[in-house]
């Protein structure tokens, strides 16, 4: 892996290999499962808070160092009670509350820690697999398949009309809530594909002029969450069962209840459109 600059733009820089000395106080992103161990103000424990109750870890990872402090993940037992003052708390959950670097550190931990316990052994042969020293994958001694951390990507857009955004509503939100389209991307599939194909198979509307907005990491489980903007082409609003509860075009003066803050895509692309449409 190539060397960061010392003037590397990011917070975050990621690396593989354990440094010899991570000193006295790194970052360790501790998972039960999904659920993160926190303190009851939902910040990160330190070494020292963890290694008093006597944690063990099943597997440790190196993630990188954030703003220059070393971090780990640590896989714990699935059904190892909360050690005392402390507690788990799903990463969602902490979506707005956990300090917003070490969130995003976090959602890139439990992917990591979930890849690496579900990679132990060869899928095709059995064999016991071994870390790589250069790069962030497990390969077989015997099959030499190199196995990487996976990332589904998945679409979200806001498709206008006018001054009207389309909204739809699963039976997985709470009551009286919309948001935006979303999707996985299918194999052999653009993203942009991904979008007219999903806005149609839930809505039956066709939408055009498909541009990009931003993308967002998205732990819940492995995705990267790419976000557009674009247009109604033709159409009436005809919603499958399986899909969506309901759909409906919303005038930027009279929207529905949607998920509160402006710390997901969703919210980012609503606000956008809000911003350039209110006034109208």
């Amino acid at each position: 892996m190539r060397r960061m600059p010392a003037l590397y733009p990011l917070p975050f820089v990621p690396g593989f290999q354990d440094p010899d000395d991570p000193g006295s106080d790194p970052l360790c992103f501790a998972f039960r499962g999904r659920e993160l161990l926190v303190t009851p103000e939902g910040r990160l424990p330190s070494v020292e808070q963890i290694d008093t109750h006597g944690v063990e870890a099943i597997r440790r990872q190196y993630l990188g160092t954030l703003e220059g402090t070393h971090c780990y993940s640590l896989e714990l037992a699935p059904k190892l009670a909360p050690p005392g003052g402390l507690e788990f708390r799903d990463l969602r959950m902490l979506f707005g509350k956990l300090d917003g670097n070490h969130h995003a550190v976090a959602g890139r931990a439990v992917q990591i820690v979930e890849w690496d316990r579900t990679h132990q052994f060869c899928g095709a042969c059995g064999e016991q697999t071994v870390l790589a020293e250069h790069e962030r994958s497990r390969s077989c001694p015997s099959c030499q398949f190199p196995m990487y951390p996976r990332l589904a990507p998945a679409m979200i857009v806001a498709v206008e009309r006018e001054n009207e955004i389309l909204l739809g509503r699963s039976a997985y939100f709470p009551p009286g809530i919309y948001s935006m389209l979303a999707g996985f991307v299918e194999p052999g599939e653009s993203a942009e594909e991904a979008v007219i194909r999903e806005v149609f198979e839930e809505t039956n509307i066709v939408c055009g002029d498909v541009e990009y907005f931003g993308s967002q990491p998205w732990p819940y489980p492995n995705s990267l969450m790419l976000g557009f903007k674009a247009q109604y082409a033709s159409g009436d609003i005809d919603t499958e069962a399986d899909e969506l509860e309901d759909a409906k075009w919303c005038p930027a003066n009279d929207m529905p209840n949607t998920f509160p803050g402006n710390i997901s895509i969703s919210q980012w692309l609503l606000h956008d459109f809000l911003e350039r449409n209110q006034a109208k």
